[in-house]
């Protein structure tokens, strides 16, 4: 079952962690929270391969332009320290 945004902002809250930056559009791949060391904020963890899927059925992307716009749209951004993680897959078959 997949979290709804008020879900996972509610998850956050409970933690003491209200201010996590979370990925607008992507609540399907969000898959959980981790920590770069222990003295820094959680941040939110999102599925590449589940961000890829939710481009093409939601707006109809093929698999290589899906891939593209995560790749370059959503991997290469930094807003800061509470820039979520996006774990990619070792084994690719989207390319």
């Amino acid at each position: 079952m997949t979290a709804t945004r008020k879900e996972i902002e509610a998850a956050f809250v409970d933690m003491d962690e209200p201010d996590v930056l979370l990925m607008d559009g992507f609540d399907k791949a969000f898959i959980g929270y981790s920590q770069r060391n222990n003295n820094e904020p959680l941040l939110a963890v999102y599925s590449w391969s589940l961000m890829v899927d939710v481009l093409v059925e939601r707006d109809g992307m093929t698999s290589e332009e899906a891939v593209e716009y995560v790749d370059w749209n959503c991997v290469v951004a930094w807003a800061g320290y509470r820039t979520p993680i996006i774990v990619m897959p070792i084994m690719d078959d989207q390319e």
